[in-house]
């Protein structure tokens, strides 16, 4: 049965097709034509560093899709020599593993190296992942192995710990605009793009240059009268979705984003973050509850009515629904990030909880606690307790703390919004307590 994976000396790859897609015909031959990772395959990078010294180390290529993580591994196994098996985790499993290690062992007593490379590694369950360790390890193959998804939270730590991870940047417009060149001039003519429409073109791209030379190839294909201006080509071009899986690294970094641009007091990127989310078809509950977070973790007492604003919100987009609820959402996004920031509440929650685990069961002072039954009369319920409300200016200064624990401070107000109001009240109850004590 032929191998279907390799042969031991494979021919240079024939040339694509002239019918073949524009995203084959200008896949890189070397790895100084992949355009957007210089950080990697220059001189100084990581990988152009190994193929200098000839001998390569296993290694995980992640980044967005469309960034050159398959032609960047097939490039790697032709610049040091090394035979290439290329394999999906979606369609593979344990009896097509085990084929491709046993082929590998054959070459390798041979003194051909196998550099194996496995697209969606991250698709592999933990116990598949633990597979690869023993070949790995005793160099029977060289893995490259290419996830869209954080490798921190998809792959073992022990498949982690045998692997460099090589992180591929989002094309930016320059390594784009490097691909319509090259298509423009394999297709031997310029795009039928006015300049600002050729922007767009790039923008709808979000950092994928395969997608981006999909398009290309559809305005390569379609017959025009006149160069097209940005909102013909809005008109004629599906808009790309966003990248966005809601249960991803995608969505814990956008969210991130958000609350982090409403604790920084930037309504405008906090704006952003909070369409890029919805645009995306977020959950806008799952956006309520965390702006609601927000409000009581960076805000608190310095506006109190930051969380009657979220809470309004909700109810809000109860009633409304979508899309028109989702201005309530804004209002509160926007409320947030404009108002005065404490993580005072925060901050004392912590302490509070912190000395309530360390002091374990102490009893408060006799004097404040109730005393229903005549036995807890006798032994000192309640005696002594001060009616707040008869004093003058409504404040007792009693000791609440148990009898074994020095008072401490939890919350300490902020100088900002309203908490610099609680601030002077209690500056002005700590010297009546102090009068008191003194006194």
């Amino acid at each position: 049965m032929p191998d279907l994976f390799a042969s031991d000396s494979p021919p240079p790859p024939a040339p694509p097709a002239d019918n073949a897609p524009l995203a084959d015909r200008l896949r890189p031959q070397r790895l100084d034509e992949v355009v957007g990772q210089d950080h990697l395959t220059g001189p100084e990078g990581a990988i152009g560093r190994m193929v200098a010294a000839g001998k390569l180390a296993s290694m995980i290529l992640w980044g967005p899709p469309g960034t050159g993580k398959t032609t960047i591994a097939r490039l790697l196994a032709d610049a040091v020599g090394m035979r290439f098996v290329a394999i999906s985790a979606v369609f593979s499993g344990v009896a097509e593993l085990k084929k491709v290690f046993a082929e590998a062992k054959e070459f390798a007593r041979a003194g051909r190296q196998t550099l194996l490379f496995v697209d969606e590694i991250h698709r592999f369950n933990r116990a598949q992942q633990d597979g690869f360790l023993p070949y790995v390890e005793d160099g029977t193959v060289v893995l490259v192995g290419a996830t869209t998804e954080n490798p921190s939270f998809e792959l073992n730590a022990a498949l982690l710990s045998r692997a460099q991870v090589l992180i591929l940047n989002r094309l930016d417009a320059a390594a784009l605009g490097q691909l319509l060149d090259r298509a423009e001039a394999i297709m031997q003519r310029p795009l039928p793009l006015t300049p600002e429409a050729r922007d767009a073109l790039v923008a709808t791209a979000d950092g994928d240059g395969r997608f981006l030379l999909n398009q290309a190839e559809t305005l390569f294909s379609v017959d025009l009268d006149a160069s097209l201006d940005a909102a013909g080509l809005s008109a004629l071009l599906h808009r790309r979705v966003a990248v966005y899986d809601k249960d991803r690294e995608g969505h814990y970094n956008l969210i991130s984003a958000l609350h982090k641009s409403i604790r920084g007091s930037d309504p405008q990127a906090a704006l952003y973050y909070l369409a890029r989310m919805l645009t995306a078809g977020e959950e806008p509950l799952y956006l309520l509850r965390r702006l609601t977070r927000a409000a009581v973790e960076d805000i608190g007492l310095a506006d109190p009515n930051a969380l009657v604003q979220c809470i309004a919100a909700k109810d809000t987009y109860d009633f409304l629904g979508s899309p028109e609820g989702e201005l309530a959402i804004v209002q509160a996004c926007l409320y947030l990030a404009t108002a005065p920031k404490s993580n005072a509440a925060y901050a004392a929650q912590k302490g509070a909880w912190r000395a309530a685990r360390d002091t374990g069961s102490l009893m408060p002072p006799k004097n404040i606690l109730n005393a229903p039954t005549k036995l807890m009369k006798t032994i000192g319920y309640g005696k002594g307790y001060t009616y707040d409300h008869d004093q003058e200016g409504g404040f007792s200064g009693d000791d609440y703390w148990p009898e074994e624990m020095e008072p401490r401070t939890f919350y300490t107000p902020t100088d900002r919004g309203f908490e610099k109001r609680i601030a002077e009240r209690m500056a002005w109850w700590d010297e009546q307590r102090r009068a008191k004590r003194d006194g």
